[in-house]
C-alpha cells in the first residue's frame, strides 16, 4: 500500500499492545488540515484479558471496528458529548487498541484552535489544543464518521505517519490508566517526558450511591 509507514505497521500488526502503544509516541497524525505529534497514549487489550477494554465481553455493533485489521481508527462517543480515538492493533480478531490521549499540534494550529473555541467558547492555549483524548479528536476534526478509517494507506482523511526522529526508551514514562472504573492500576499509559501537552493524571473515583430521601 502506498504511504504505509512500515516501521509502525510491523508493531501495530503484532500481538503486543504495549509495544504498539510505545511505537505510536512521537508519530504524527494528520486529519482535516491539522497535524499533531502524539505525546500520550493508553493501551487496551482484547477479549477477556482486560476489563477496561471495550472488547472485554466480546464483539458488539459499537466495538466491531476493534476486531478488524490493525491500523484502523476506532472512534467512540463518551459522556454524551465527546469523541475519542483509538488505533486498532494486533491481527484480525485480537481487538486490542491504543487510545490516543494527547498530542502537540505541529501544523494547522489556527484551524485546531477555531474548532476548540467553537465548542467551548473560551480561549485555548497552544498547550491545550490537543491535551486530552476528546480535545485531540476535536482539534483534528474527527467524529463518528471517521470510525473505521484506514490510517496507513493514504486512502482516507486521517493518516498516521512515522516518527521523524527516534524516541529514546528513557524518554518514555509509564503509569496507571485514566478514567476507567476497572483495570485503572494497569500501567499501560505511556507518555513523553517533559511534554507540556500531556494530560493531567486523575485517579478514578467511584461514584457514591445516592442516599434515599
Amino acid at each position: 500500500m502506498a504511504g504505509r509507514p512500515n516501521t509502525v505497521w510491523r508493531v501495530l500488526d503484532g500481538m503486543d499492545v504495549e509495544a504498539a502503544a510505545r511505537s505510536l509516541l512521537g508519530c504524527r497524525l494528520s486529519g482535516y488540515g491539522v497535524t499533531v505529534r502524539l505525546t500520550e497514549v493508553e493501551a487496551y487489550s482484547g477479549v477477556g484479558g482486560d476489563p477496561a477494554s471495550h472488547a472485554f465481553r466480546g464483539q458488539t455493533p459499537r466495538n466491531a471496528v476493534m476486531f478488524g485489521p490493525a491500523g484502523v481508527l476506532y472512534v467512540y462517543f463518551t459522556y454524551g458529548m465527546h469523541w475519542c480515538m483509538n488505533v486498532v492493533t494486533g491481527p484480525v480478531g485480537a481487538a486490542s487498541a491504543v487510545l490516543l490521549r494527547a498530542g502537540e499540534v505541529v501544523d494547522g494550529a489556527d484551524l485546531a484552535r477555531s474548532r476548540r473555541v467553537a465548542r467551548s467558547g473560551a480561549a485555548v492555549t497552544d498547550r491545550d489544543l490537543a491535551r486530552g483524548p476528546s480535545r485531540l479528536a476535536m482539534a483534528l476534526g474527527v467524529t463518528g464518521q471517521d470510525n473505521g478509517a484506514r490510517l496507513l494507506d493514504g486512502s482516507g482523511d486521517i493518516a498516521l505517519l512515522s516518527r521523524r526522529t527516534a524516541v529514546a526508551p528513557d524518554a518514555i514514562r509509564i503509569g496507571p490508566r485514566v478514567g476507567v472504573a476497572v483495570g485503572a492500576e494497569t500501567p499501560w499509559r505511556f507518555w513523553l517526558a517533559g511534554e507540556p501537552t500531556v494530560s493531567a493524571y486523575k485517579k478514578h473515583v467511584p461514584r457514591r450511591p445516592r442516599a434515599n430521601p
